[in-house]
């Protein structure tokens, strides 16, 4: 069997060789055949109300019950300030920003994971089926998949990766199987924008290496074919000197502040320039971590409020800015962007345990905006102490799993969440979306109705 990355040349051996400052992903040769390789469909309910999708992972899991599913009791801190909004509990001191944009979000409170492990839930999540299942170990991250999708519709001048991970830290699921051309460019945040899109020693040194690549190549053939990798070099090229590329990844200081002074605010404000320079990006993965608070969770200045305090400037005013963005046909940057919010699992329920902490729980909630949802609401509901779903509020009726929210955010993209490619390398049939041994997932189209 011909090895599934036969196609990608060694990103190892061109940068001993050249030296490059750019990330490798992006010079991976075009693979033409990851676009027209035969697939099969079925039926599908596809919203296609979305260009763009932005995904929050919040590492570690937070505490549904105290956040976007808020239950109130003797444990809740006065300065969560809970308040009622279109008859929906939320924690408006904890997250001020995000409640004055209240009108904007929807609650989807029917979510449970079917394990407690972090790792297992953030990978599951990123390739939308059980890490632990056959076929897993080649799955592509869902932004790999919305990258080879888009690649069709790409317009002159968009030469940016379609699949960007901000705040990572390496911790994001890759390409799978699929071309290193689709895999995700890692971007580090930087008010001063991006240092490797410039070579260290210049670019008539770049340009240099590459010839002596291209020498060696022709020497030691590599399995790959140099001609489309050359054709692919040459847009590599043009993002290190399109000063329009430099200035999209920078960002003012008053806007760092405003967005929270963070890793992770700081690539909100990233993905808003992005998402308003349409130069082909169309999927975002940040991760925002600090929600695993087996302990003190209330504590002063530590505890959920870190990270809720990141979360609530870095998201409330990327939606803000987005809103009041003009896009395509008359709508706005937000409502051509699906914007998902989500952790693991949720967090114990009730009292906190007796390190004042919460433990994993399966529960939990996903927050929406943008992309054509309707804000103001929450959707399902747990009991009265958040332990329970008891109201899933949406056609299925049943909880939504991890492969309900993937379908969905395909189905705001107008991708077919059933498709399934014949060109995987253990010739299985990989599908985009793998049904569970329980239900075939669907997407939650009542969020957008």
């Amino acid at each position: 069997m011909k090895p599934h990355n036969e196609q990608v040349i060694n990103r190892r051996i061109f940068f001993e060789i050249a030296g490059a400052g750019i990330a490798g992903y992006f010079l991976a040769p075009i693979d033409l055949g990851a676009q027209i390789a035969p697939t099969t469909q079925e039926p599908a309910v596809l919203m296609n109300t979305a260009k763009n999708v932005v995904f929050v992972l919040l590492q570690g899991a937070p505490s549904h019950t105290d956040m976007f599913d808020l239950k109130v009791g003797s444990w809740t801190p006065a300065n969560f300030a809970p308040t009622t909004l279109n008859g929906a509990d939320f924690p408006s001191g904890l997250l001020p920003t995000l409640a004055s944009q209240f009108d904007k979000l929807a609650l989807l409170r029917s979510c449970q994971s079917n394990a407690l492990v972090h790792s297992l839930l953030q990978t599951w999540n990123q390739i939308a089926r059980n890490p632990a299942s056959s076929g897993a170990g080649i799955a592509p991250n869902i932004g790999s998949v919305v990258a080879m999708e888009g690649d069709v519709t790409r317009r002159p001048g968009q030469i940016l990766p379609g699949f960007i991970s901000l705040n990572t830290g390496g911790s994001v699921e890759r390409n799978g199987y699929f071309p290193a051309r689709y895999a995700p460019f890692d971007v580090t945040a930087n008010s001063g924008g991006l240092s490797n899109l410039q070579h260290p020693d210049g670019q008539t040194s770049f340009n240099e290496r590459f010839q002596v690549l291209q020498t060696f190549n022709q020497a030691n053939p590599l399995r790959v074919d140099f001609d489309q990798m050359r054709d692919f070099y040459a847009s590599a090229q043009s993002m290190m000197n399109d000063p329009n590329v430099a200035n999209v990844f920078r960002f003012s200081g008053a806007d760092q502040t405003r967005y929270g002074n963070s890793g992770f605010g700081s690539s909100c404000i990233v993905a808003r320039n992005l998402i308003g320079a349409d130069m082909g990006t169309r999927y975002f993965q940040i991760n925002i971590g600090g929600w695993d608070n087996h302990s003190n969770i209330y504590q002063a200045n530590g505890g959920i409020y870190g990270p809720a305090r990141q979360l609530d400037l870095g998201l409330g005013n990327l939606i803000a800015d987005l809103a009041g963005m003009p896009g395509a046909d008359g709508r706005t940057r937000l409502d051509e962007t699906l914007i998902v919010v989500k952790g693991e699992f949720g967090r114990t329920v009730g009292n906190v345990n007796n390190q004042g902490g919460r433990d994993h729980y399966a529960v939990h909630s996903t927050l929406f905006a943008g992309g054509g949802i309707i804000g103001g609401r929450a959707i399902g509901g747990t009991t009265a102490d958040g332990r329970f779903i008891d109201r899933p509020g949406w056609s299925r009726d049943r909880q939504v799993g991890p492969e309900d929210i993937a379908a969905t955010m395909y189905s705001a993209l107008g991708i077919n969440y059933t498709t399934k490619r014949r060109d995987d390398p253990l010739g299985r049939g990989f599908q985009y979306v793998a049904p569970t041994t329980d239900w075939v997932p669907y997407p939650v189209v009542e969020l957008f109705r």
